[in-house]
């Protein structure tokens, strides 16, 4: 016990040392405002005593010099940028390069030694939850972002000092990656500085020398950032021999929608491009997803309205559903579509299809049918598939997906779909449209979770007054012919089960896990801001990559993948994601862009509510579809638009005026400046502008123009 206690008594009596010395060097230093000495126009005008007592002086001076360097920096004293201009006026280059590259890295070792001696134990035990993925990383690949920081300076060098000393690296080593990484830009300021000791008079000021120093501080960074570049690319490749010619510019590995688009912008600027599809041309989209999805739907809605003839003075229809016929009009019209994704129209169009399981073997190399594609950037773009989750009993049941529905010839008497999402919503009101008795059970408390609950709500009373059984909040725990016991210990009967429970990217048998392309939280491939994968050469785009999960948005990610992987030697454009609307295609439809309420009060974004109900619309009325709303979110005190919602009737297709406002920067006071046909459903987005406006009229103003009016009636 006494041992411990002079053990810690030792550590504390040394921390308080070392923050007394500290405090009392501050004290002094600001006390007797030494920082005027670090002035440049303080050092101009001394330099012509200090050039005479440095050529007395040499060695004493260039000593002096540098001892006063380690203490600036140790301590974090601001200074250090003029000190090194002032090396290079009065050293000259290589004496002060040499001065200044061991004092910068011996004060930044000081301060590192500082931070860790001080604060590092604190803060590595107070957040030792949030640091423990950093210390990881960091014990990994720390002296490659210590040198990349060194080298790139984003950040000022002192707070670099001060962090470093509270991970998990080594002080020699820190000490020597920082000299490497700082020597460049040491350099171009002794340079500068050097150049600045030569001005005599103001003329000076334009000399060509003078200019090239000051011209080399400005690009040193944006040099720096492409050799940092080039140092991670050849150290991501190293393991690998680089082919010397390559067989196709690009090879990209899935034909689903980011695929297909990723190859026609690659054949459309003239480069060669292999295309490879395991399965089906289209991917999910055109075989199993959005297209027999909104095929059935709509065979679902025509049997709707037969049944509300009389709502609209019509004798009332007897639908007789013939199913297997249903199924017929769905696989026709992806026939119909077919041919826009078929391997001779991209044939034709100069790409090279293969149909065979894709493997990656090294960065440029691709084998396929026991034959090997070099290629200099891989795109992988294999899309996802539905989850199958883990319940007991579910692999004794007959249960469909997403993907295996379309084979389904006899409707099911009693489907269960499982999940609220988007799919499930859809197919749920489908199939009971149909003539299916349809429940729906999910843990989620309300359908559509992503959603604000009012969105919920329409939907669900929707629903409910169709006849499908919702078990909110409630989820399957076990299976058994024809039964399903929930949660809450309730029981529903089916014929079938669905499953849409989610959709995982198909990452497997790729051999991208041995490449050392990285997954992300959520299971999808790991890429940067321009769709790059942890391998430089390989680029990803679409479900497998994520984060939203819509045809449009990988139709959207292909065209950054196609030209960062074909020209980001000469520019790289990041991804936007600003401004992402989706849809889901149930009746009504919901459409959404930009935040909703609860995207909103989630990130802690300040907003005003706007909202026009679309049972005043006189379109919607006349078609008989009045139900639904207009919602739109913006800054307080502005027209800029930061989301919008519509729930009703072809809300997929009125969603679209917000879109092109936000892309582009229109407010409400654009929209309600426009004319809009009468009578439409368009209509409602001005309306809802109306309603903006409306709650911000001025009425101050009005009161003097009702005054104003009274007057010139005589009144």
């Amino acid at each position: 016990m006494t041992n411990s206690c002079e053990l810690y008594g030792g550590v504390l009596n040394k921390k308080q040392l070392l923050l007394g010395i500290i405090v009392a060097a501050l004290i002094a230093w600001f006390g007797l405002d030494l920082g005027q000495y670090l002035q440049l126009s303080w050092v101009q005008g001394k330099m012509g005593d200090l050039r005479d007592w440095y050529s007395a002086n040499p060695l004493l001076a260039g000593v002096l010099y540098l001892a006063l360097y380690v203490v600036v920096t140790g301590l974090s004293i601001p200074g250090a940028a003029v000190m090194t201009l002032a090396g290079g006026a009065l050293f000259g280059f290589w004496y002060a390069l040499v001065l200044v590259s061991f004092g910068s890295s011996i004060g930044a070792t000081v301060a590192f030694l500082i931070s860790r001696t001080l604060l590092r134990d604190w803060v590595q035990q107070r957040f030792a939850k949030q640091l423990r993925p950093v210390n990881e990383g960091f014990a990994k690949d720390g002296a490659f972002y210590l040198f990349g920081l060194r080298l790139v300076p984003l950040f000022p060098f002192f707070v670099i000092n001060l962090a470093m000393g509270l991970l998990p690296i080594g002080t020699w080593r820190y000490y020597w990656v920082s000299q490497l990484g700082m020597l460049p830009a040491t350099a171009v300021y002794v340079n500068a500085g050097t150049q600045l000791g030569q001005l005599d008079s103001l003329a000076g000021i334009v000399s060509a020398p003078l200019l090239v120093s000051f011209v080399l501080l400005g690009v040193f960074p944006l040099l720096a950032r492409l050799l940092l570049n080039a140092l991670q690319h050849r150290r991501a490749l190293a393991r690998w021999d680089r082919p010397t010619a390559f067989d196709t510019n690009m090879v990209v590995i899935g034909a689903g929608s980011a695929g297909l688009v990723t190859a026609l912008i690659a054949a459309t600027v003239r480069a060669k491009v292999t295309l490879i599809e395991r399965d089906r041309m289209g991917g999910d989209c055109l075989n199993t997803g959005c297209v027999p999805s909104k095929a059935i739907i709509r065979s679902s809605r025509i049997a709707h309205y037969a049944n509300r003839a009389a709502e609209f003075g019509l004798a009332p229809v007897d639908v007789q559903v013939r199913f297997p016929e249903v199924m017929a009009r769905v696989r026709k019209v992806i026939a119909t579509i077919e041919p826009h994704d078929s391997v001779e129209r991209f044939t034709g169009l100069g790409v090279d299809c293969v149909q065979g399981q894709a493997n990656v073997v090294s960065p440029w190399e691709v084998e396929v049918n026991g034959e090997r594609i070099t290629a200099r950037h891989i795109v992988i773009a294999t899309g996802g598939r539905p989850q199958i989750p883990d319940i007991p009993g579910l692999d004794g049941v007959p249960y469909l997906t997403s993907d295996t529905i379309w084979e389904i010839e006899e409707l099911p008497p009693r489907l269960l779909v499982l999940g609220g999402g988007p799919i499930g919503c859809e197919l749920a009101q489908a199939f009971a449209r149909l003539g299916s008795a349809v429940s729906i059970a999910t843990r989620g408390q309300r359908l559509l979770p992503r959603e604000d609950p009012e969105v919920s709500d329409v939907v669900e009373a929707s629903f409910t007054s169709e006849g499908i059984s919702l078990h909110l909040g409630d989820s399957p725990v076990a299976f058994e012919a024809g039964l399903c016991r929930l949660a809450s210990g309730a029981t529903v009967a089916f014929d079938t089960v669905l499953l849409a429970v989610g959709r995982s990217p198909n990452v497997e048998g790729l051999g991208l896990q041995e490449l050392g392309v990285e997954l992300n939280p959520a299971g999808h491939l790991q890429v940067d801001d321009f769709l790059r994968t942890a391998v430089p050469s390989v680029y990803a785009a679409g479900d497998v990559a994520g984060p939203y999960l819509f045809t449009h948005m990988a139709s959207h990610q292909a065209w950054y993948a196609a030209v960062n992987a074909l020209f980001g030697r000469f520019r790289k454009f990041r991804v936007d994601y600003s401004v992402v609307p989706w849809a889901t295609f149930v009746d009504p439809e919901v459409a959404r862009v930009g935040l909703n309420e609860t995207d909103a009060k989630a990130q802690g974004v300040p907003y005003e509510v706007s909202r026009y109900d679309l049972d005043d619309l006189d379109r919607a009325i006349a078609d008989g579809e009045a139900r639904g709303f207009v919602k739109v979110l913006t800054r307080p005190g502005s027209d800029r638009i930061l989301g919008a919602t519509i729930v009703g009737y072809h809300a997929a297709e009125l969603i679209n005026e917000f879109v092109l406002a936000m892309k582009h920067g229109l407010g409400l006071n654009k929209i309600l400046g426009t004319i809009h046909i009468y009578p439409t459903l368009s209509e409602g987005n001005k309306f809802l502008a109306g309603e903006w406006r409306k709650a911000r009229k001025p009425e101050g103003l009005l009161k003097f123009v009702e005054r104003y009016h009274r007057f010139n009636r005589g009144g």
